[in-house]
């Protein structure tokens, strides 16, 4: 059973709100590619049989990362003796929070462990046709005990990886600045026929040495130019712009370490609270 989804809704922080809650059931992979995988032993046509029932399309290295997190889970399920069906929704509860997770670059941990725990609770208690009891309270234990240290345990790095990359990109445009005088208009043709004449006459009745000394005198002459006033405030404003970018970058990483310093004590917290009591 899958309901059709409706545009997401964003919040305050203008992060995407998770779409709603579902069951799953043969939402992304069929019953006949359960049978195909359970008929298989190689690592790599597992691979092949979700690389096709799951439709990835996405290059090196994401393809890899992605068939490995999937694979894994299908190993764990036969560790544990599930069924094709507690396999196929536990594949599809992991892909539903991958997507959420990378739908924005900010930090979501705190919504995507919420919305694991709702879709496993979708299917760990009787409550037709909201919800149905496909796993028991031990196989909710162990699965929140993987989830955790398997996909929530790396979550910066999945981000990191899956989430596109945001570049800033700065356009500067000067008021009360003098238009640029270096454009000068063509010279016309009879001006350039005057210039040829003068110029073989010239070279006609002077000597060479004499050409020569006339150079270097010139060359000598001619003032070089300084720098323009526009030039030197593109300096000015490129300066403050870079360091601007690095402050901005050194709180960015602060912040990103305290998320995950946030995020660590956070997964400790729950491990501790859902290992059984001796």
């Amino acid at each position: 059973m899958e309901v059709n989804s409706t545009k997401q809704m964003k919040t305050a922080n203008g992060e995407p709100c998770p779409p709603k809650v579902r069951i799953l059931i043969w939402a992304d992979l069929t019953y006949s590619d359960m049978e195909e995988i359970d008929q298989t032993e190689s690592i790599p046509d597992i691979e092949r049989i979700l690389f096709r029932a799951l439709s990835i399309d996405m290059p090196e290295p994401r393809l890899g990362i992605l068939l490995e997190l999937y694979t894994n889970i299908v190993l764990f399920c036969r560790k544990k003796h599930y069924s094709r069906e507690q396999t196929s929704v536990l594949l599809s509860i992991v892909k539903n929070v991958h997507q959420v997770n990378t739908e924005t670059p900010l930090n979501n941990s705190e919504q995507c462990f919420t919305y694991y725990t709702e879709l496993l609770l979708c299917h760990s208690v009787r409550r037709p046709p909201f919800s149905i009891n496909l796993f028991s309270a031990e196989q909710v234990t162990d699965i929140t005990k993987y989830f955790i240290n398997t996909y929530m345990r790396h979550y910066a790095l999945y981000k990191y990886t899956f989430t596109p990359q945001m570049y800033m990109d700065i356009s500067l445009t000067y008021t009360g600045m003098p238009e640029s005088t270096d454009t000068e208009e063509p010279p016309s043709s009879e001006d350039m026929v005057d210039a040829d004449n003068e110029m073989n006459e010239d070279a006609e009745g002077a000597k060479d040495t004499a050409s020569s000394e006339t150079f270097s005198t010139n060359m000598e002459d001619t003032p070089k130019p300084g720098p323009s006033p526009k030039a030197e405030l593109r300096s000015i404003v490129q300066k403050e712009v870079k360091e601007e970018v690095m402050r901005l970058s050194a709180q960015l990483e602060k912040r990103l370490q305290e998320s995950n310093q946030q995020l660590t004590s956070a997964l400790s917290a729950l491990e501790t609270s859902i290992h059984p009591k001796k």
